[in-house]
C-alpha cells in the first residue's frame, strides 16, 4: 500500500511509513530478515551505482568508481535509466542502490520519481562541483561517505515557471544567483577547469548584473523590494557552492515551510561588501536583507532574468511560484 502522508510505498498494510522512520528504525521487517540471512550465509550484497558522467565537470564518474564498496558492483549511467520506478521494482530488497553526482543529479532524480518516495533505501554519494545538499546534512547522517536519501525526499516543494512545475531539493534562485548559473553553464562549454561561481558573482555585482524591482507574495501577503539583487526560495540552507542565504531554514521542518530571502535597495559596492557574509549566514542581520517563511511564495520581477532550480537554468523568466507542500503523488 502507499502511505497517504508521505507518498511512500509499503508492502506491510499494518505498518505505514513515516519519513523519519529511516533514521535509526527498521521499517521493513521481512527485508531486514533477508539481509541477516544473507550475511549469515556469507553472501555478498549486490550494489547498483548510478552515476552522472556530466557532474563535477565530467569528474563524477571517476569519483564514483573509486568508491570502495563490498561485493559485486554494477555501474550505470543515470541518464540511461528511463523509468526509475521500473528500475527499482526489478531489484532485490537486499540490493543496495547508490546515486552518485551533484545537486543537478538529485534534481533529475526527484523529478524522475515524481514526488513519491520509494520504500527501497536510496543512498547518495556527493561528487558534484557544489554539493550543497550534502553540506546541509548532519555528519551523523553520513556513513562511509553515503547519505540515506529517503527521509529528504518527503514532501518536496514544487516551483511553477511558465506553466510548468518541477520539484526541487535545494533552491530556486532568481536574480544574480540565476545569472551566475547561466554564466557558469556558458563557461563550462569553453573550459575543463573548475567553475568559480564566487568570481562570477563578484564580476556580476560590480559590472554586469542589474538589479530588478521585485514583488513578492508570501501566503497571501504582498511585499515590494526595489533594486533586488537576488530573490531565492530555499528548501535547504545552501546553494551556489556554499552560500547560506537562509541559515535558519530546516529541510526536515515538520511544517514544510520554505524560506525566501532578498538583498534590496542598495548599490553595487554595498552589495559586494555584503557578499562574503552570505557564506556564514551573517547577512540576515542587515536592514537591507529580508527573510520570509511560508507555504506559498510568488516572486515577480519588473524585467526578466535567469532563474535557476537546483543549479539548472531557465532564461528570460519574469516570475515564479513555489508551493511548499504540493498535492501528494500516489503510486
Amino acid at each position: 500500500m502507499q502511505d497517504a502522508k508521505c507518498g511512500m510505498q509499503n508492502e506491510d498494510k499494518n505498518q505505514p511509513f513515516n519519513c523519519l522512520d529511516f533514521f535509526g528504525k527498521k521499517p521493513y521487517n521481512k527485508e531486514e530478515k533477508k539481509v541477516r540471512r544473507k550475511k549469515r550465509r556469507g553472501e555478498m550484497d549486490m550494489t547498483y551505482l548510478l552515476y552522472n558522467p556530466l557532474a563535477n565537470n565530467g569528474g563524477a564518474e571517476a569519483a564514483a568508481k573509486a568508491l570502495s564498496l563490498m561485493g559485486e558492483v554494477k555501474y550505470t549511467d543515470i541518464r540511461k535509466v528511463g523509468d526509475f520506478w521500473a528500475y527499482l521494482g526489478g531489484k532485490d530488497p537486499t540490493d543496495r542502490i547508490i546515486v552518485a553526482g551533484g545537486d543537478g543529479t538529485l534534481h533529475h532524480l526527484v523529478n524522475a520519481l515524481g514526488g513519491a518516495v520509494p520504500a527501497h533505501p536510496l543512498y547518495y554519494y556527493p561528487c558534484g562541483s557544489g554539493n550543497d545538499f550534502a553540506k546541509d546534512i548532519p555528519n551523523e547522517q553520513k556513513k562511509d561517505g553515503l547519505i540515506l536519501l529517503n527521509p529528504y525526499l518527503c514532501h518536496l516543494p514544487q516551483v511553477e515557471v511558465n506553466g510548468l512545475r518541477r520539484y526541487f531539493i535545494n533552491s530556486v534562485g532568481f536574480g544574480i544567483d540565476g545569472y551566475c548559473c547561466e554564466e557558469g553553464s556558458r563557461l563550462r562549454k569553453t573550459t575543463d577547469k573548475p567553475i568559480r561561481y564566487s568570481s562570477i558573482a563578484i564580476k556580476g555585482l560590480l559590472l554586469f548584473f542589474r538589479p530588478r524591482n521585485a514583488t513578492v507574495t508570501v501566503d497571501g501577503e504582498e511585499y515590494y523590494f526595489p533594486k533586488a539583487w537576488l530573490a531565492p526560495t530555499m528548501k535547504g540552507r545552501y546553494y551556489g557552492g556554499g552560500m547560506m542565504p537562509t541559515p535558519k531554514q530546516d529541510r526536515l521542518d515538520p511544517t514544510y515551510d520554505v524560506s525566501f530571502m532578498t538583498v534590496y535597495k542598495t548599490g553595487r559596492l554595498f552589495a559586494l561588501s555584503l557578499f562574503p557574509s552570505l557564506f556564514k549566514g551573517e547577512h540576515i542581520y542587515h536592514k537591507r536583507v529580508k527573510v520570509l517563511k511560508g507555504q506559498e511564495i510568488s516572486v515577480s520581477f519588473d524585467k526578466p532574468c535567469t532563474l535557476e532550480v537546483d543549479g539548472e537554468t531557465l532564461c528570460e523568466v519574469s516570475s515564479y511560484k513555489v508551493i511548499a507542500r504540493p498535492k501528494e503523488k500516489k503510486r
